[in-house]
């Protein structure tokens, strides 16, 4: 508990005292919805800010982040492309914050799912002629496995030998880095340059302009099936997390290892595994945005930064699978616009801010303040 007094003037006069006291109770449900749209609310007064001193005019700038994301059809569907792989990112991120065990690879797990994915067609694994029913589902479980290899080392490293997570996935990022660009740059590379052959037609998701002639009105959207695949990885995490025993014991152990322990839930075992299925989701990401967008292995935008963003939304949404979905739309929309405002940096430069407000936020979840005047009974 913390205390801070005010200098006095006089034999008590206007003195008051600020106390930091630990919630011993859960607070109310709405009120960590409050706090974090308090936190963005803050965020944005201080991005304004910041927009201002470079010349900017903060409600201006605002306005045209709208326009640009949500202005008609056409913005909408990049919107929701955008939205994708960090709506993958952000649920690999939430399972492993759910446990405690701070997966910061999801960079590289996603980069890694992309390569899995692509192996199945440059390998090659499958013939071009393999109709779609059979090349896309083989293409998924290749990125989740290789995401879930780039989870399970880490995951291995912490269960097995207390290895800080933090430190095992954050340098995977920059080995998931250089081995893609080891194929890219060499074995895959077409004519030299940076990026593999584009996958036959088979390989690639569904996207909606594929009906324009049939729905005139599609013509031009670009959104792919990848959102339904993360709009349905959500739904059964979400099962997975509050209507399973696996999912109990996750939290279990997030909230109180000691008592896990004690009551018999292998946390080892349960590391590995959390670990694992985080850096499926996330490959999962990865497979998504090469067969829904780029149709081939490149740098960009596979390492797009994707991985870090989805850790800002997981936090946003408070972990919850539900929430992740709509807070990444807002994000897609946010990079989307990123692409018309200058100078370029402020996108990311908001992100960072509400990151970093969402992170002080968390303070008033666990501590109550409350101000008592000299002389009033506490």
């Amino acid at each position: 508990m913390t205390e801070t007094t005010t200098p006095q003037t006089g034999p008590q006069a206007g003195s008051f005292r600020i106390k930091l006291e630990p919630r011993l109770q859960e607070p109310p449900r709405w009120y960590p919805v409050a706090v974090s749209l308090g936190a963005i609310f803050i965020a944005l007064i201080l991005g304004g800010i910041v927009i201002a001193f470079a010349g900017g005019d903060p409600f201006l700038s605002y306005a045209h982040i709208a326009r640009a994301s949500f202005g008609n059809l056409g913005v909408i569907s990049d919107t929701l492309v955008k939205a994708t792989p960090i709506l993958m990112t952000a649920l690999a991120c939430s399972i492993a914050f759910r446990m405690k065990l701070w997966n910061i690879g999801a960079e590289g797990q996603f980069i890694m799912g992309a390569f899995g994915a692509s192996a199945v067609v440059l390998a090659p694994l499958l013939s071009a002629e393999t109709p779609a029913w059979i090349f896309i589902p083989v293409m998924m479980v290749a990125g989740m496995l290789a995401g879930a290899l780039w989870g399970f080392i880490p995951g291995y490293l912490k269960a097995k030998f207390n290895v800080n997570e933090i430190i095992s996935t954050l340098m995977l990022n920059y080995i998931s880095i250089s081995w893609m660009n080891f194929w890219i740059f060499g074995v895959w590379s077409e004519g030299g340059f940076q990026m593999s052959p584009r996958f036959p037609r088979t390989a690639w998701l569904p996207r909606l302009l594929d009906y324009a002639e049939t729905f005139p009105i599609l013509r031009g959207l670009t959104t792919h099936a990848g959102l339904l695949i993360g709009i349905a990885a959500a739904f059964v995490l979400w099962l997975l997390i509050y209507r399973s025993r696996w999912g109990y014991e996750i939290r279990l152990i997030g909230d109180n290892p000691s008592a896990a322990r004690y009551a018999g839930i292998d946390i080892s075992r349960n590391t590995i595994l959390v670990m694992m299925v985080s850096g499926a989701l996330a490959g999962l990401g990865g497979m998504s945005e090469i067969t829904g967008v780029v149709h081939r292995l490149q740098t960009s935008p596979v390492a797009a930064g994707y991985g870090f963003t989805g850790i800002i939304v997981a936090w946003l949404a408070k972990l919850h699978p539900g929430v992740i979905v709509v807070v990444s739309v807002l994000f897609g929309a946010l990079i989307l616009a990123g692409r018309e405002i200058q100078p370029s940096g402020v996108p990311k430069m908001i992100q960072g801010i509400i990151l970093v407000c969402l992170i002080a936020s968390d303070f008033l979840l666990r501590y109550r303040i409350r101000i008592i005047r000299a002389g009033s009974e506490e």
